[in-house]
């Protein structure tokens, strides 16, 4: 049997063992939730970058409200972790910790003290087990063909039920990105509350969310993977802009 055959021990293996995609723009490795949705039309997402290119390991957590509104919250610096690429779609803020626990092989916690209390059940499909052997045998050169990543989105839709999907596109922030799943599996079940409010049950929105061209599946996915992103370029891309008085009300440009 594979080390990595759980969930939990692929998190562990890409902890204790991160490696970076070569390249010169700016590089991720990691695990996490691509998104999660809820009936009642809340999203999360979770983000566990065990190493990068442009600072130290990080975790994040987003949360989309019914009403559409995207906030962040990430455990490092904003400049160097995930409003660096969508901050002009979403408010963000610091935590001092988002803490992780794995309850079984295939059940995750992700906690964020006095806001987020979320408990992920995982399972392999036929369908998650067909895209992670396709995933892991991608050559080098083909992570970074934008033809193929493209390629891949829309064959997931009908296998895995995501709805709309994009391996590689523009973030709201302009910058490039692409993204190579690993390995995956299925969210079975899930219960979330955020500030004290229970989220729901989960399912499909009635209209697919998306942040920029990264479109949030509407069966919920965790990941084992890298993703890339163009370099920051302040004559292209727009910058994070971090309020002084640290109020995420005003995060994102106007």
């Amino acid at each position: 049997m594979s080390t990595t055959s759980t969930p939990q021990a692929a998190s562990v293996q890409v902890t204790g063992h991160p490696r970076l995609p070569e390249g010169d723009d700016e590089r991720f490795t990691g695990f996490g939730v691509l998104g999660l949705t809820f009936r009642g039309g809340d999203c999360l997402a979770l983000r566990v970058m065990t190493r990068t290119s442009i600072g130290p390991a990080y975790r994040a957590a987003w949360h989309r409200a019914p009403d559409g509104a995207w906030h962040m919250f990430t455990t490092t610096d904003p400049v160097h972790s995930c409003p660096r690429y969508f901050s002009a779609a979403a408010t963000f803020e610091r935590v001092p910790e988002i803490d992780l626990s794995w309850t079984d092989p295939a059940r995750l916690r992700v906690r964020i003290a006095g806001v987020l209390d979320w408990d992920v059940r995982l399972r392999a499909t036929p369908a998650t087990r067909t895209m992670s052997a396709l995933g892991s045998a991608l050559p080098t050169a083909a992570r970074r063909s934008d033809p193929l990543l493209r390629a891949m989105g829309p064959m997931a839709r009908p296998m895995l039920r995501t709805g709309r999907m994009r391996m590689a596109g523009a973030a709201p922030n302009r910058q490039r990105f692409q993204v190579v799943p690993t390995r995956i599996w299925r969210v079975a079940a899930s219960t979330a509350s955020i500030h004290g409010r229970d989220l729901g049950p989960i399912g499909a929105l009635s209209r697919q969310s998306r942040l920029g061209d990264f479109w949030m599946p509407q069966h919920g996915l965790f990941y084992v993977g890298d993703a890339r992103f163009s370099a920051f370029d302040a004559a292209e891309h727009t910058a994070v802009i971090v309020p002084e008085d640290g109020r995420t009300e005003d995060a994102r440009p106007r």
